[in-house]
């Protein structure tokens, strides 16, 4: 909760130019915030005076050994499950079993109580799910306060949410509430032998791998998507289900959905595709991605691409693979005219099987290639094609 020491605020009217949201104003030379504040803490950092506190039994708690389980926030969209919460449900599996703790998945969304079994079936021991028809939609606002409660009320000591573009629109906003850290896009996780949860994710440009401990509780990370493998369904496993009942109309979203469209693009997104032909500054011009289209077509992939390209207009930033774009990880990753900068590398590495294609022998692509062609893939892809269609 957010609170004015009366005694203290002087009106001087600080708080309320500094409030993002414009919530706060002056009442009687003392401010007051009004409904819908999101405890972001803007005002606390502006007043001279110190007459705003926000008060949170998690901030304030020193003893660690109340919080416990590791939490998953689990995506979905049209009743379907995304991939990346069951990559995390894997992982989540595996960090539990090391903390000796509960795995717990917590599922918001309309008509997605029937979703749960599989949660179940995928290692979690129980689900947290709030099933109601204003949460068909993600929304910043109402995901973020229901998790916010759920996390104050319960406890967790990890939570894990994919870096995807809700997740990471949703973990700074609950890390900011719960007045805790957050490491974004990571990429492994491990714990130590004070049962601290090490973050290790990509910094100064990939260059580095940093990790990182968070001191407060609960440890936020956001995950990048295809970095960890989920586990095989296991149909014998039970679990608990437990329905979360939120007064929703206390929340009040200052944005209104009114219509989705979907980026239109042929064949499988690159996220899902078992196989991407991806190219670079290799294929000189946009218009040569057709011949990339082409071969993807015939192994019943998708396209994907370098920054440079995208940079370059060539192609959408939706085909994007790197630490700027997509993490991929398909069964096969043709890499046609891609030196391998180790950005773009960091998006695609632990694809299974990695082909690369280019005229220099000594790119950097080869040293992760599983096979490696040295030639002109002008020449080389339209073989490619030739024989796929011939067989």
């Amino acid at each position: 909760m957010i609170e004015i020491i009366k005694k203290l605020c002087t009106g001087c009217g600080i708080c309320t130019k500094g409030c993002p949201f414009g919530l706060i104003e002056l009442k009687e030379k003392l401010a007051f915030i009004k409904e819908g504040c999101n405890l972001c803490g803007a005002c606390v950092d502006r007043c001279k005076e110190s007459a705003i506190k926000i008060k949170s039994d998690l901030s304030d708690l020193s003893d660690l050994s109340d919080f416990s389980g590791v939490w998953v926030f689990i995506e979905q969209a049209e009743g379907k499950l995304k991939d990346v919460g069951l990559e995390l449900l894997g992982e989540g599996r595996r960090l539990s079993d090391e903390l000796k703790t509960k795995l717990t998945a917590v599922l918001l969304g309309e008509k997605v109580t029937e979703l749960t079994q599989a949660l179940i079936e995928k290692g979690a021991d129980e689900v947290l799910v709030c099933d109601h028809s204003s949460l068909t939609y993600y929304s910043d606002e109402s995901y973020a306060a229901i998790l916010t409660n759920l996390i104050f009320e319960r406890k967790p000591e990890i939570v894990l949410i994919g870096a995807t573009p809700i997740g990471r629109s949703l973990a700074p906003r609950i890390a900011a509430r719960l007045r805790t850290g957050l490491t974004a896009d990571c990429t492994e996780l491990k714990i130590d032998e004070e049962k601290r949860l090490v973050q290790i994710r990509p910094a100064f440009g990939g260059n580095i791998m940093a990790s990182i401990i968070t001191k407060k509780r609960p440890q936020i990370a956001t995950v990048r998507p295809r970095v960890m493998k989920p586990l095989p369904p296991d149909t014998e496993r039970k679990g608990r289900v437990i329905e979360i009942i939120e007064n929703l109309s206390s929340i009040k979203p200052k944005t209104k959905r009114l219509d989705f469209i979907k980026e239109s693009a042929s064949g499988p997104g690159i996220e899902e595709a078992d196989v991407i032909v991806s190219g670079g500054r290799g294929l000189k011009a946009g218009e040569n991605f057709k011949l990339l289209e082409e071969l993807a077509n015939l192994l019943e992939g998708a396209v994907g691409s370098s920054r440079a390209c995208v940079d370059s207009n060539w192609i959408s930033h939706l085909h994007q693979v790197g630490q700027t774009g997509k993490t991929v990880s398909p069964k096969l990753y043709i890499a046609c005219g891609i030196s391998g900068a180790i950005q773009h590398i960091a998006g695609m590495r632990t694809s299974d099987c990695i082909v690369a294609i280019n005229k220099d022998a000594s790119a950097p692509i080869f040293d992760i290639a599983t096979y490696g062609i040295v030639g002109d893939l002008f020449e080389i892809i339209p073989i490619m094609i030739r024989e796929l269609k011939r067989i």
